[in-house]
């Protein structure tokens, strides 16, 4: 099976497949609607052969469904008919999720996306869980987004901004009882010396979650180390 994977992001759409060697990156934003974000995709892939799609979305999904609009795109996205869209079968996961998939190695692992925003999931012994921890309380009635996202990161800067990326692992890495967290999303190259108990992830792992989530045995099978 020909899978292609779409990554949606805040500030670019990324997309690959298992039949091509070239990746493609297409500008997104606020503008960026559902509508929008296919056509896109379409132009910039024209001619690809592909059998089935997987969305990263930036955003809750339950059950495989867009639930609420994103925060740093576009509208149009809860209720959009991407199998109809694109004509062939869609997985759409949180993009937290997928990227997650793509970094595991068993275990516990807890899954921070420093991008624009922030982006987490867990996955226990093979079964993933999306979580939504971007805005939950923090410090001073601000949420852990607005400290270690891309907002926090502009406020404070990069040194300070590191100071807190440790300080928010540590803390979710003892509350949540994980064996190691996986540090994703574009701004994880800026971390100069990873918080004990965290490893560097790649953005490239997102594509590999993609495709993964297309096989059936995932989770019910030992991963490779």
């Amino acid at each position: 099976m020909k899978i292609l994977v779409i990554d949606v992001g805040g500030t670019h759409v990324k997309v690959s497949a298992t039949s091509h060697k070239a990746e493609v990156e297409i500008l997104s934003g606020s503008t960026m609607t559902a509508g929008k974000m296919v056509s896109a995709v379409k132009e910039s892939i024209a001619g690809w052969k592909y059998d089935a799609i997987t969305i990263g979305y930036p955003g809750v999904v339950v059950h495989g469904y867009i639930v609420s609009e994103p925060h740093n795109l576009g509208g149009g996205w809860v209720g959009f008919n991407f199998e109809k869209a694109f004509h062939c079968q869609v997985k759409i996961v949180n993009d937290a999720a997928m990227q997650a998939v793509g970094s595991y190695k068993g275990k516990r692992m807890l899954f921070l996306g420093l991008g624009t925003g922030l982006g987490s999931a867990m996955i226990v012994d093979g079964k993933i869980e999306p979580m939504e921890l971007a805005h939950l309380p923090y410090k001073k009635e601000r949420t852990y987004e607005d400290y270690i996202g891309e907002a926090g990161l502009k406020r404070l800067g990069e040194e300070k901004w590191r100071k807190y990326v440790n300080d928010v692992v540590e803390k979710l890495k003892t509350a949540l009882e994980v064996d190691y967290v996986v540090l994703g999303g574009g701004n994880s190259r800026l971390i100069k010396k990873l918080p004990a108990g965290a490893k560097l992830g790649d953005n490239k792992n997102a594509f590999r979650g993609g495709y993964r989530l297309w096989n059936k045995s995932f989770g019910k099978i030992k991963l490779k180390q």
